[in-house]
């Protein structure tokens, strides 16, 4: 089966924009078919991966307004909702496209529209995703944060400074990320000192309320190879699911969405976790930096404190994390977060991405849909 490439990426600049969600997609979707040197009239395929277009805005039908926008007609469009982790879906929806033999140009656009609502109502929105029940009693995301690094903390010994280092890293490397919602360093005490939203996770160990998009042009490595030398292949790709009910986990500091979903990606690749130069993780809380890299396989269970305590996962460290700043410094508009995710990779891997630039040949993101309830993991590779 002939690879499926990636040719072209573009991402919005992150954070409080005076623009719609159409307006998002199309500036997304247009810089990167410029990257990539094809016009929106060669797409067979355009994916749109969005979340909550409907309850946001009160805007649907944005994939078939985008390809307007684009002059992509008649490419057959479709939206993929995943919750938070509807980029990762929609990355594996166009390389089923491609790989499949469906299509031999496809395009996917992630993009939300949040910051015009309240955060009660932008949380309210995302809590829509939980159980009734648990939804009923008043559990949101960031509660589900706080009580599983409340057991994570107490069970592995691991220090409440070592969350605090996930955020000042990531923040730290958004600085250099000019597309990045927060582009500014924090130091510790700021972290520590915030203000409480869920024991013992403080308002620096969350990530924003965004605007953004990004997006990705797909097609088979031969034709990639037609229009440039500088592309990256998508070598390794899986999804899974957990327990839609997180009390009925046997462990809830261990994701086995990120487990299941990381074995798929691997295999396909013949890759390991011992291949990886680089990684963009979902910290929607700085502790699921710490139960991803475990779970991925990267450090041990209850290792993932020590690694960023030791600077195992910095820029310059044997394992950098969130090179682009995550989704704490960059921003998570949900439906664009994953798309963003290989972006950044895509970026290193050409060796584009400035002062964020690593050593690296071979990437991986994951993406995590609400508390780990459904997960995509991407491997990327240079040809």
């Amino acid at each position: 089966m002939d690879r499926v490439a990636i040719i072209g990426a573009s991402m919005t600049q992150f954070g409080d924009r005076d623009a719609w969600i159409r307006e998002l997609l199309a500036e997304a979707g247009d810089s990167a078919l410029r990257d990539a040197g094809v016009d929106g009239s060669d797409l067979d395929h355009l994916y749109v991966s969005n979340m909550a277009s409907g309850e946001f805005e009160g805007q649907t039908g944005v994939p078939n307004a985008l390809a307007h926008d684009l002059n992509a007609v008649p490419a057959y469009t479709a939206r993929i909702d995943q919750t938070s982790s509807s980029g990762g879906a929609g990355i594996f929806a166009a390389w089923q496209s491609v790989a499949s033999g469906a299509s031999e140009m496809t395009m996917l656009v992630g993009g939300e529209k949040m910051t015009h609502r309240t955060t009660g109502e932008a949380t309210d929105v995302i809590a829509s995703l939980t159980h009734p029940v648990e939804y009923k009693h008043g559990v949101t995301l960031p509660s589900f944060a706080g009580m599983t690094a409340r057991k994570y903390l107490d069970e592995y010994d691991a220090p409440r400074e070592s969350l605090g280092k996930v955020a000042v890293k990531n923040h730290k490397n958004g600085l250099d990320n000019p597309h990045a919602q927060f582009r500014k360093e924090v130091d510790l005490d700021t972290v520590l000192d915030s203000p409480i939203v869920a024991d013992p996770l403080r308002l620096y160990d969350f990530c924003p309320i965004t605007d953004g998009s990004a997006a990705l042009v797909f097609c088979p490595e031969s034709v990639a190879r037609e229009y440039t030398d500088d592309y990256v292949v998508v070598s390794g790709v899986g999804g899974a699911t957990d327990t839609h009910v997180v009390h009925e986990r046997d462990d809830p500091t261990t994701m086995g969405g990120v487990v299941e979903s990381s074995q798929i990606a691997y295999e396909m690749a013949d890759r390991g976790p011992e291949d990886i130069d680089v990684a963009e993780l979902h910290d929607m809380f700085t502790i699921l930096e710490f139960l991803q890299s475990e779970d991925l396989g990267f450090f041990e269970k209850g290792e993932g404190w020590k690694a960023v305590e030791e600077g195992v996962t910095d820029r310059d460290g044997d394992l950098p994390i969130n090179t682009s700043g995550g989704l704490k410094s960059k921003g998570h508009p949900l439906g664009a977060s994953g798309v963003a995710q290989a972006y950044e990779l895509y970026q290193q891997l050409l060796g584009d991405a400035g002062a964020r630039q690593v050593d690296a040949e071979v990437g991986l993101a994951c993406n995590v849909g609400g508390f780990g309830n459904c997960v995509s993991t991407t491997i990327l590779e240079q040809p």
